[in-house]
Order: C-alpha cells, then sequence, then structure tokens
C-alpha cells in the first residue's frame, strides 16, 4: 500500500469518528475571539466581524487585564526578555519563578511550592509521581474527579479506589477496607467546575486523619476568588493547614496560565527531583510568571474584585429565577443552566450568540454525562446588571421558541 493510500485509510478512521460527534451533537467548534484590554467581557468575534459578551469565561475574575498585572508582565518582558531558557534544572530558573513559588506558599499557608506550566500537567506529574513512587499506594478518587487528575492516577498504576461524588459515607468504607499503615493519598476538588458543588473538606481531613491518609485537593476553580487572600475555599474555611498538597491554577482566577501545588517542603522538592513532567517541560516565560505574582499579591489584599463577582453571581441567579429558566442551586460562582440534549443545546448557544451576541459554549458529553447537557455560566465582576439582563432576555426567548419549559 502507498503511502498516499495508507494515510487515505487512516484519514476515514479519524472523519468517522468525527463524523459521530457531529451527528449527536457533541462535535466542539471553536470561537475566534479576540480579547481587548479594558473592554472585557466583551470581545470581538472574528467568525461574525463584531463585538460579543463573554459568558463561559474562567478568567473568572478580569484579571487578565488587571493594570497591575500587565504592567508587571511589560516590566519583565523588557528586563528579561520573552522566553525562560530551558528546563527550571538546566537553565531556566528566574529569580521570577522563585519570588512566585514564595508568594503561593505564603498564600496557602505551606512550607513550599513548585510551578508547573498548567494546572493540567500540575495533577497528572504530582498524581502520577507520588502515587508511582509509594510502594503499595492506594489513591482514593472522587468519581467526579478532573481528568487531569484521573490521567495522573492512571499513570501512576497505583490501586485506585473511586468513592461516591462527595459522599463521605462511602469514602469511609473503602479506607475501611485497607490496611491502617498502607500510603493512601484522598484526591478531590474544592468547587467543581460542571455542577459548581463544593467538597466536604473538613470531613474528608477529619477521615484523612483517623485513617493515615495524605490528602490532594484540587482548587483551581477557587483559588483567587475564595477566602480574605484568594487562598480559595480551605482559606475561607480555615483548614488550609490540614490539607497535605493544595493544587492550583494560575489561569482561572489570577488571569494567566499555569499551575502549581504547595505542600511541605520535603514534598515538593520529592516531585521536583522526581516528577518527569516537571523535569523536561520548559519553564513558563518570566514575563508570564511576573504577571502572575503581581495578580496574586493585589487579590491577597484588595476584596473588591470578589465582592463584585459575588454581587453579579447573585444578580443572574435572581434574574433566572424571574424568568423560570432552571439553573443548578449550588454555593459556588458557577451558574449551568440546564438544557438536557446535546442538539437542542448547541441550537441555543448558537441563537444566543448570532442573534443575540451573547456568548456561551454548550457543554455536552464527554464533559458532562449525556442528558446532562448544559450552558455553564459564569459571570464576573465586569459584567453590568444591563448585561445580566439582557442574557436573560435572550434565553427567555429562546427558553419559548424551543418549548423547552414545555419540556420541563
Amino acid at each position: 500500500m502507498s503511502m498516499a493510500n495508507a494515510e487515505a485509510v487512516y484519514d476515514r478512521f479519524f472523519q468517522t469518528a468525527l463524523d459521530g460527534l457531529k451527528a449527536d451533537g457533541s462535535y466542539r467548534h471553536f470561537a475566534e475571539l479576540e480579547r481587548h484590554a479594558g473592554q472585557f467581557p466583551h470581545a470581538y468575534h472574528h467568525g461574525l466581524g463584531r463585538d460579543i459578551t463573554v459568558w463561559c469565561s474562567n478568567d473568572y475574575l478580569g484579571m487578565g487585564q488587571n493594570a497591575a498585572v500587565l504592567e508587571a508582565m511589560h516590566q519583565s518582558l523588557d528586563r528579561s526578555g520573552a522566553g525562560a531558557g530551558g528546563t527550571r534544572n538546566i537553565s531556566g530558573t528566574n529569580h521570577e519563578h522563585v519570588a512566585l513559588e514564595r508568594e503561593l506558599a505564603a498564600l496557602h499557608g505551606k512550607e513550599a511550592a513548585l510551578l508547573f506550566n498548567s494546572g493540567y500537567l500540575s495533577n497528572w506529574a504530582t498524581l502520577g509521581t507520588i502515587a508511582a513512587r509509594m510502594k503499595g499506594c492506594v489513591v482514593l478518587s472522587d468519581a467526579a474527579n478532573h481528568a487531569s487528575m484521573i490521567e495522573g492516577i492512571r499513570h501512576s498504576r497505583a490501586e485506585k479506589m473511586i468513592f461516591r461524588h462527595n459522599d463521605v459515607a462511602d469514602l469511609e468504607e473503602k479506607l475501611k477496607a485497607l490496611p491502617i499503615d498502607a500510603p493512601k493519598i484522598i484526591a478531590f476538588e474544592s468547587v467543581y467546575s460542571m455542577d459548581g458543588d463544593i467538597a466536604p473538606i473538613e470531613e474528608i481531613c477529619d477521615l484523612a486523619d483517623r485513617y493515615n491518609a495524605l490528602t490532594y485537593l484540587d482548587e483551581v476553580h477557587a483559588v483567587g476568588l475564595y477566602g480574605h487572600q484568594g487562598g480559595g475555599v480551605a482559606e475561607e474555611r480555615g483548614i488550609a493547614h490540614r490539607l497535605s498538597v493544595i493544587e492550583g491554577t494560575l489561569g482561572k482566577g489570577f488571569g494567566v496560565v499555569g499551575g502549581y501545588i504547595t505542600g511541605s517542603a520535603a514534598l515538593c522538592d520529592f516531585v521536583r527531583s522526581f516528577a518527569s513532567g516537571f523535569i523536561f517541560s520548559t519553564a513558563l516565560p518570566p514575563m508570564i510568571a511576573a504577571g502572575a505574582l503581581a495578580s496574586i499579591r493585589h487579590l491577597r489584599q484588595s476584596q473588591s474584585e470578589r465582592a463584585a463577582h459575588r454581587q453579579a453571581v447573585s444578580w443572574l441567579r435572581e434574574s433566572l429565577d424571574r424568568a423560570g429558566i432552571p439553573h443548578l442551586a449550588n454555593p459556588s460562582h458557577i451558574v449551568p443552566v440546564m438544557v438536557g440534549d446535546a442538539a437542542q443545546c448547541r441550537a441555543l448557544s448558537d441563537a444566543l450568540l448570532r442573534r443575540f451576541g451573547h456568548y456561551i459554549q454548550p457543554i455536552n458529553y464527554p464533559t458532562v454525562p449525556r442528558g446532562t447537557e448544559r450552558l455553564r455560566i459564569t459571570p464576573g465582576p465586569m459584567h453590568k446588571r444591563e448585561d445580566i439582563a439582557s442574557l436573560v432576555d435572550a434565553l427567555a426567548v429562546l427558553w419559548r421558541e424551543h418549548r423547552l419549559a414545555e419540556a420541563a
């Protein structure tokens, strides 16, 4: 078989799989957006050729356009140039990386921190390394954990036990079945990104103490947003000291890019020394670290962004209730408007964008189970009350046109 014929065979396989996604409404379409500093949450949509309002950004507090963050990045770029110069162990450890790790450790009240290029990588590398290198380790993983945590656990080849989502009783039953001296890691999140519910962190820490387990808490959807200094839900509840590892991201509440872990000096040094995902990755550019450092320092002392964020979430929920549009009740900033059908979800998203100028990406399988498709709305401090009113009015029109109220 010639190379051209072989490639055609492979391409048919790829295309058939893609056609299947399109047929069931779960194919992902990318919107080509152009953000303009000072105008977010409005952005230019290159496909439509006009400005639209973004409602699904994970730049939750708008820190990606904060003046102090931009100035820090400009200064670092002028001072240090564009790239880091290599991996951290060869030539890529810059002063900005060290300063940022110290700030992250202080934010979470830990001895040390370690930077990664993304939150996905920090979960994959850390869980994969610790669980693999502790002989006989068992990882107890919440059923709703993020794919990066699941992949890290799978990569470790350690024994895995999945406990029902946020179910402390089920977790305890599984812990009881293990020898008390067996190495164990309980891996879970604080704010779950699709339903917006929050884990029973205190109760899980109680079980970890009782059954001799490490705790690994993913706070990626909470850092910056919760706690007096933006240290996440654990800080807000005054229990950060009870967690063995607090993992977070620099790409959501802090508005830049990158991931990290915090914990004891020995644990962070262990991951630094053994995790291939850290050792062989080129370091974050110094200007990124400088921007993240400025963002964290700002949010550790400023409450205005968090207060305005909470107000926007409250306004949206109240408006949806008045319009009779169903959304999942939860204690977080994530507002999932439930649709329950992939094709319908895609159609609503398209109509919101093309007719009304509101951009909300539909959330379909495999991100959420089939039958729970939704529009995941994340209002922020820069969404004005009139923006929220406009969105809810548009949703109400489409809800009637698509007869969704009757279906509910």
